[in-house]
């Protein structure tokens, strides 16, 4: 079940809370890693130049809607296809603002996000941590639910290579693109 940007009250949602799993990521250089992605060939990780947005999200809702038992009461898990509509949406404005490129990335399979990438008509290429390469490289903070690893939700800015911000915790998340759009304007 895709979730309506429009029907969504936040304020019934619990909200994620900062832990501090986020506070050793600006500075850090990304992994030299390569990974799959919705484009058909992988992201080498240490060759992206210039300005990259990473959105990190838990998981997108399967088209037929089923999700993991009380995915709602978990703080910051829901919202995922809202967040990913807001950089789809403000996607042109983020290029503008010097972005060279905008990754969403969570531990689905890369045929999992395809089929979400095709649904929410998303201009940029998805990529699969499904082994935790990434998540693993940088400590990323995460949480299980039935028998998963998800990736708790973390917006990251790379210079060069180079995390020089992040977004974390991320709430609500059809704000963080916007959120994320005010900074490289003030941050060129």
């Amino acid at each position: 079940m895709a979730e309506n940007l429009t029907q969504v009250d936040w304020t019934t949602i619990p909200a994620p809370k900062d832990d501090g799993r986020a506070d050793h990521l600006n500075g850090l250089s990304l992994p030299a890693i390569t990974l799959p992605s919705t484009i058909g060939s992988g992201v080498e990780l240490m060759q992206l130049s210039g300005t990259t947005i990473f959105y990190i999200y838990p998981m997108t809702g399967p088209a037929d809607g089923n999700l993991p038992d009380g995915w709602n009461d978990i703080p910051g898990a829901r919202g995922c296809t809202p967040q990913s509509c807001a950089f789809r949406d403000h996607y042109d404005d983020l290029r503008r603002a010097g972005a060279s490129r905008v990754f969403g990335l969570s531990t689905q399979s890369t045929d999992d996000q395809s089929e979400a990438g095709t649904r929410l008509h998303l201009p940029f290429p998805l990529l699969s941590d499904a082994e935790l390469t990434f998540a693993n490289a940088l400590n990323l903070p995460r949480f299980e639910v039935d028998g998963r690893t998800l990736l708790k939700r973390i917006t990251l800015i790379t210079r060069a290579g180079r995390i020089t911000k992040s977004f974390y915790p991320v709430f609500p998340p059809d704000q963080n693109a916007s959120d994320v759009l005010n900074w490289l304007k003030e941050n060129p």
